[in-house]
């Protein structure tokens, strides 16, 4: 079988890649990515080393893609996944050209080459009004949503695909929510396969973490590096709460995807750690503390600090229920919290100057 991951040499694509050589060694991989993020560069020898065949390049590049030899399945890593994106100087056009019409563009190839269709999508899909309109209770440690409370698409145990898509979401995520529709209506059109995996945080060694997305490697890695921190809005507090999964935990569930030849399974599902793998910004300085380094003065580098002011799109609870992968699919994430961050931190000790590397 002959795949084409864009984005491969990113963190999640590059896992992928390797984790599904892994787990079917007689694969034949292409990749594709434009080396744009900083520290992309660093997996291109060792994906090229273990076989793949990597094209540096842009999925906006239409001459190129419609080069590559015909694939029996896409999947597509390729975006600019900070939520920020498009506000923070960064050229909202080259957002939506690069993450919707990009994804167009690899759509056409599977109607001509009859090719199936995964889209690593986000939980910034879903209504930041709606997940800021939570009954969030305040603890000690984190925000928890209020006991014995349920609502249309949300629960304690977290948020299922059926729960609010209005907006806003932000532009990276309308770019998203659009290449999804897109996807699916492309795939009812010209009768190939369409997966829609809607992801959680995703964490893993490896990762180009920086403040605003990539956030448990960004503060594993600045934590050992002494480099200040910041606790920012929800009253400076470091109480808002993400779930984590490693991305090597998807690849058995890509592969029963693209393995099912029937049309009743559901084509949008979440994939997330859940709350087993849930995690505040304060609980993780609390595990830097006790598995990095505790930070001696308050002034020092590596103690936080705190900035009560609210930035756009900033939710203080999102966690994903990934119920419907585990009635479907029998899936569930393999790789624990603990096991996640102490990856991290082995990283940051073999590569301490990854930040620099990475651009964190």
């Amino acid at each position: 079988m002959k795949i084409l991951i864009t984005g491969i040499c990113g963190f999640a694509g590059s896992v992928l890649a390797r984790s599904l050589l892994a787990h079917r060694p007689g694969l034949h991989i292409t990749g594709l990515d434009n080396l744009t993020r900083k520290g992309s560069q660093t997996n291109l020898e060792p994906l090229t080393q273990l076989g793949c065949d990597i094209h540096i390049g842009d999925v906006r590049d239409r001459a190129l893609l419609e080069s590559l030899p015909a694939h029996h399945w896409i999947i597509d890593c390729a975006a600019n996944p900070s939520v920020l994106a498009g506000l923070d100087g960064s050229s909202s056009r080259d957002l939506v050209d690069q993450n919707l019409y990009g994804t167009v563009n690899l759509l056409e190839l599977c109607k001509n080459w009859k090719a199936a269709f995964t889209l690593l999508s986000t939980s910034r899909v879903y209504s930041i009004a709606s997940l800021a309109g939570l009954p969030i209770e305040k603890t000690p440690t984190r925000f928890e949503l209020a006991a014995d409370t349920e609502g249309s698409g949300w629960s304690p145990r977290g948020i299922t695909e059926d729960f609010s898509i209005s907006p806003p979401i932000s532009l990276y995520g309308s770019t998203k929510l659009c290449s999804e529709w897109l996807a699916l209506e492309y795939g009812e059109a010209f009768q190939f396969p369409v997966w829609i995996n809607r992801c959680g945080v995703l964490a893993g060694a490896g990762q180009f973490g920086k403040a605003d997305q990539g956030i448990f490697s960004y503060w594993v890695h600045s934590w050992r590096a002494k480099r200040p921190l910041k606790y920012i809005g929800f009253g400076g507090s470091g109480l808002q709460v993400r779930d984590c999964l490693h991305p090597r935990d998807i690849v058995p569930l890509l592969l029963a995807q693209i393995d099912f030849g029937g049309n009743e399974k559901p084509r949008i599902i979440n994939l997330a750690g859940g709350i087993a793998n849930s995690m505040s910004l304060r609980e993780l300085s609390s595990w830097c503390s006790q598995n990095i380094a505790p930070p001696a003065r308050f002034n020092d580098p590596g103690v936080i600090s705190s900035d009560r002011s609210s930035r756009p799109f900033d939710i203080p609870w999102a966690i994903l229920d990934s119920a419907r992968a585990r009635h479907v699919w029998h899936w569930k994430p393999e790789t624990t919290l603990p096991q996640i961050l102490q990856e991290i931190r082995t990283h940051a000790e073999q590569n301490p100057s990854w930040l620099d590397i990475a651009g964190g």
